[in-house]
């Protein structure tokens, strides 16, 4: 029997406040995607402003948790709009990447115009460096005990949930899909599937790696969305993570044949 034991969302106390292992794991993904995109932009873009993700990085993290966070609240208004204050509260988790990407997108935008460089060159390293931030960060969900998916059949291994934290309909089983770990895993390979792309086709095909990017995690959420039973909102019977997904699988398709063949018309 193989159980992932459920782990104490608080990793210590400093001053007689806590710190959750959620609030650390956030900031380690955040500052790998950081580094690991700066690295990438100036590999790849030798000829441009050096270090430019680092320097653009605040306004970026400052527009992605903002995003998130007011994605996830709008998301479950009708908690959050009879409690305002817990807006601010984060470090118990309660962050979407769809919203960090929608606001921080438009960060980027902002701080790349400002910079005078080509948007398209900055997303590429980005979109590359923030899946693997994706993967660090899912383990934030994991001592959180949330984004777990159906019960697992036969109960003899899988994620183990606290009873408080059961939805309702599920109180009576113990061990979950550890939806969690799989995008964690499918994010890392992604990772090295851009890292390849951009490595290889960066250069000569610019907005490729994103367009990837934005293909590969919406193939990534459609398939963990099936087993995960925590979705915030639903439009009928579909949640609405998979919805933002179908769209971003449509533009990133969509972005992928347009580069393909402007390129080819050079």
């Amino acid at each position: 029997m193989f159980v992932i034991s459920s782990p104490e969302p608080i990793a210590f106390t400093l001053f007689g406040f806590p710190i959750y292992w959620y609030g650390i794991i956030m900031a380690a993904a955040i500052f790998i995607s950081a580094l690991v995109g700066n690295f990438l932009f100036n590999k790849i873009n030798p000829d441009l402003k050096k270090d430019i993700i680092i320097s653009i990085a605040p306004v970026l993290i400052i527009c992605g948790i903002i995003g998130a966070r007011l994605y996830f609240c709008l998301l479950n208004g009708d908690y959050y709009f009879t409690h305002p204050l817990e807006i601010f509260d984060i470090r118990e988790g309660g962050l979407s990447i769809h919203g960090a990407l929608i606001l921080g997108i438009f960060g980027l935008l902002v701080a790349a115009f400002k910079n005078k460089i080509p948007p398209l060159k900055i997303l590429d390293s980005l979109a590359c460096s923030v899946l693997l931030g994706q993967s660090v960060g899912r383990w934030g969900n994991y001592f959180n005990s949330e984004a777990f998916g159906l019960p697992v059949a036969g109960q003899n291994w899988g994620l183990f949930i606290p009873e408080s934290l059961r939805p309702v309909n599920f109180s009576d089983f113990s061990l979950f899909h550890p939806t969690f770990l799989y995008e964690s895993v499918l994010d890392l390979a992604g990772f090295f599937v851009l890292l390849f792309v951009i490595g290889k086709f960066g250069k000569k095909y610019t907005g490729l790696t994103f367009c990837l990017y934005l293909i590969l995690y919406a193939l990534i959420r459609l398939i963990v969305e099936q087993i995960r039973v925590d979705s915030a909102f639903n439009i009928g019977t579909i949640p609405i993570a998979q919805v933002i997904s179908f769209v971003m699988l449509l533009g990133g398709i969509v972005g992928v044949l347009f580069i393909v063949k402007k390129a080819s018309l050079r």
